[in-house]
């Protein structure tokens, strides 16, 4: 029931809504009965819809039909009017036809006419139109234009300039374009393409800074150096106003320096002149600025030429450049971080020194130049700059530099050995100092390491003149220098300062006392003085710290080097007596000159000997020690010769009775004796020094000698391998030994007083007297009295001669026992042996 209903009330609202749709068509304007249709189709009743419309057509076409049966006479009519009308309206038609045909044929060349002029008044307006565009477009498209030339040309700066007034005043004109667009879109590549060139001319500059600098370096120091040579002129200059009796050195000094430098113009700059032309370099290097970056070529000046500042040098426009460019940019800071930490890593590679640099000069002067090169560099761009560089950093890149070029040059100084090489080392070093003093950098800590050279150039000193003493010394022929006139006199005069009046006075031809090596020696020693005073020159040291370092080096070479050429010329084994008496000779009068040197050393430095704390000079116990050394290898020489001829002695210990004479051997000796010391009452010289020959050196060799026979005979008297002598053999022995006190008593020396020399055989003298005499009883009655006439006998010895003694009357008198004198005897000399062991026992208690 209830689905009856609902399917009622869905076809009354179904048929609603058809009539709804059939209004809309018939009152609709046919364009838009499209949705109304759709709506129909839209539903699923358009079958029923169909059914509805075919009705109301029929309807309508009932109504038409009735309408047209109502006024068919009308209708009718009306068809007959509108076919007159027909005929007249072609009529019309034709008339038409034929005017439009003689319009069209009248205006078709105005209409080709104004076709023209159509097209005409287009083209101008578009050419107005693009005149205008034009007039917008062709200065950016210049700017454009002039920014490529900029860049092509490297004129970074400009170019930068450009761009900007092209961003920001030309291209917002002319936005809407899309060129413009490219460009706008091509202004960061253009702005890092700019960053990258600049940065690009930035290193080709860096690199060839890092290149050049030794250039750069030198001409600095070229600079200094001339500087430096005004003022020794100077100092010399002043020195000869204000000393009359310079030394010749000093006046040689000066002669080379004026002749090597004729014209010595430029000099340092002072510091006005140093900001004046740095002020002129901003100038001429601004930004702006055409040319490229890099080193001007320069090239070898004149030596009468001027030296041009070592800045002039450098073109720095490419810094300038590349810091303006980075600054418009913003972007400063990265370019200042850069720029320090390329220059960081090239102070690295210029301080670090080739490994052969130690074996010329011209190593170390390229490694000093390079150093120079790169401060100076450093330093202009410190002044020409704002804040690129800062005294920091600076300072702190100096830092680094100072430590590791004095330690490059404490290892490589420490490989010179030669004097000359260590010596302009160090004027290169103190060239090297004033020049980065002269840019304001402190160079307290060179010179302090100069004063450790020093010490090294002493060293190499003492090794050189090592050498020419021991030529001096080994080509000297040890005997006094003969002259012939008063012209070589004077030479040799001049050469060492030697004064004798009574010399003086001889004819020619005469001799000096000593050899030739006592004026080359003494030459040497100034020598080495004025190669002392080289190194301290220029070291900002007082005259009292010269003086000191002098006199200690001079010390040094008097104490350590020439004694120690004496000593190996005195200990060499074929020296002779002659040679060392003319080596004690040498040495008195070296020892003498000292005061000389005193004297020598006082005029170079100006400073007083009797100033505090002066050092002396301790040449005197170099020259004592070398005597004495002398002395003491004439006394083991002699004493040698000595042993050599006794060991020619051949005695018959059981000879029953003594020769007629002396044995050979002694009297060879004394001979020997007697020629040796005849050359020492025979020296040259003055008073003073033949009275110490004499006086001394021959007494205490004289002596010396005769101790030494006196023992030596005692000795082969003594010795173990005799085991049996005779008193015929004893009284050889005697002979021998009073041969050798006629030796003494003759005086083969001047000086001895009294019996002096004898002494030295006094002990053999008493004890031979003893035997000799059979005086027992009297030695033993006596002994251990001061007034004993055998005093000098030792009871041991005594004992020791007769147990050999009383073996051999034992052995050679088998049958003397029954003869009652021999057992006498024989009983004296046990009872005698007895008593001398009390004696040696009660000694020893």
């Amino acid at each position: 029931m209830e689905r009856g209903k609902m399917a009622e009330l869905e076809s009354l609202e179904t048929a609603a809504e058809h009539e709804r749709i059939l209004r809309e068509i018939e009152s609709t304007d046919t364009a838009c009965i499209g949705p109304t249709l759709r709506s129909v189709y839209d539903g699923e009743e358009h079958g029923r819809f169909m059914e509805k419309l075919e009705a109301r057509i029929r309807n309508h076409d009932r109504e038409i039909e009735k309408m047209c049966n109502f006024h068919y006479q009308g209708f009718v009519d009306s068809i007959t009017e509108l076919l007159k009308v027909r005929g007249e309206a072609q009529k019309l038609k034709n008339q038409v036809t034929d005017t439009n045909r003689k319009l069209q044929n009248e205006g078709k060349e105005l209409i080709i006419a104004m076709e023209e002029l159509k097209q005409c008044r287009l083209q101008q307006r578009n050419i107005s139109a693009t005149v205008d565009k034009l007039t917008l477009c062709l200065p950016v498209l210049e700017m454009y234009s002039k920014l490529r030339e900029q860049m092509k040309s490297k004129r970074h700066y400009p170019a930068l300039k450009t761009l900007e007034h092209l961003e920001h005043t030309y291209l917002p004109q002319v936005s809407h374009y899309r060129f413009c667009k490219i460009m706008v879109d091509n202004i960061p590549k253009l702005r890092e393409e700019i960053k990258e060139v600049s940065m690009s001319d930035l290193k080709d500059f860096l690199e060839s800074i890092r290149k050049h600098s030794d250039k750069i370096g030198e001409t600095a120091m070229k600079q200094d150096c001339r500087y430096n040579q005004w003022k020794i002129i100077a100092k010399i200059f002043f020195s000869l106003l204000l000393s009359p009796n310079i030394k010749a050195q000093q006046q040689r000094n000066l002669d080379n320096i004026v002749s090597q430098h004729p014209r010595i113009s430029g000099g340092k700059k002072s510091k006005k002149e140093v900001c004046a032309s740095s002020d002129l370099e901003v100038k001429t290097t601004s930004p702006m600025s055409e040319q490229d970056s890099g080193i001007l070529d320069v090239e070898d000046e004149d030596e009468d030429e001027e030296v041009p500042g070592a800045q002039d040098l450098v073109d720095f426009s490419p810094v300038y450049r590349c810091l303006h460019i980075y600054s418009v940019l913003g972007a400063r800071e990265t370019f200042e971080n850069y720029y320090r930490k390329q220059r960081r890593k090239q102070a690295r590679l210029v301080l670090q020194p080739p490994s052969n640099m130690h074996e010329t000069l011209d190593g170390y002067r390229k490694y000093f130049n390079q150093i120079v090169g790169f401060f100076v560099v450093e330093d202009h761009i410190l002044h020409t700059t704002q804040g690129l560089v800062n005294r920091a950093y600076i300072d702190e890149l100096w830092e680094m530099a100072l430590s590791k070029t004095i330690a490059a040059l404490r290892t490589h100084s420490s490989y010179c050995s030669d004097p000359s090489l260590v010596l302009d080392l160090k004027n290169l070093i103190v060239l090297f100092a004033d020049t980065l003093q002269g840019y304001g950098f402190p160079v307290n800590q060179l010179f302090d390491m100069l004063l450790e050279i020093q010490d090294q150039y002493s060293e190499t000193l003492l090794k050189k003149w090592t050498g020419v003493f021991r030529n001096i010394l080994d080509s000297d022929n040890y005997s006094p220098i003969p002259v012939t006139n008063e012209e070589m006199y004077k030479k040799i005069v001049g050469q060492f300062p030697f004064q004798d009046a009574e010399l003086e006075k001889q004819p020619f031809p005469k001799k000096f006392p000593f050899s030739e090596f006592v004026p080359k020696v003494y030459n040497q020693i100034k020598e080495f003085i004025y190669a002392c005073l080289k190194f301290s020159e220029d070291l900002h040291l007082s005259s009292t710290e010269v003086d000191d370092m002098i006199r200690k080096s001079t010390n040094l070479l008097l104490t350590r080097t020439l004694s120690n050429c004496l000593q190996n010329v005195i200990k060499r084994k074929n020296v002779g007596l002659t040679e060392l008496v003319q080596i004690i000779i040498n040495t008195t009068h070296l020892e003498k000159s000292c005061k000389f040197l005193e004297e020598f050393i006082t005029n170079i430095t100006n400073v007083l000997p009797e100033t505090v704390h002066t050092t002396k000079l301790y040449g005197t116990t170099t020259f004592k020690d070398a005597r004495h050394a002398a002395e003491e290898e004439i006394y083991t020489n002699l004493n040698q010769k000595i042993d050599q001829f006794l060991q020619l002695a051949d005695y018959d210990w059981m000879a029953m009775e003594p020769g007629s004479k002396a044995s050979d051997y002694l009297v060879d000796l004394i001979g020997f004796l007697r020629s040796t010391f005849a050359v020492f009452t025979h020296l040259p010289g003055d008073v003073d020094v033949h009275s110490t020959m004499s006086g001394k050196v021959a007494q205490t060799a004289c002596m010396s000698a005769c101790k030494h026979l006196s023992t030596s005979l005692m000795q082969l008297l003594l010795e173990a391998e005799v085991r049996q002598l005779t008193l015929g053999a004893l009284q050889q022995f005697n002979l021998d030994v009073e041969e050798c006190e006629q030796f003494a008593r003759s005086g083969p020396v001047p000086g001895f007083q009294g019996d002096t020399l004898q002494l030295a055989f006094i002990d053999l003298r008493q004890l031979l007297d003893l035997f000799i005499q059979w005086d027992w009883s009297t030695y033993l009655a006596d002994y251990g009295q001061p007034t004993c006439k055998y005093l000098r006998v030792n009871p041991t010895t005594a004992l020791v001669l007769l147990e050999k003694m009383r073996d051999t009357s034992r052995k050679n008198n088998v049958f003397a026992q029954f003869r009652k004198n021999e057992r006498d005897k024989q009983k004296l000399i046990d009872t005698v042996a007895k008593q001398l062991r009390s004696l040696i026992n009660s000694h020893h208690s």
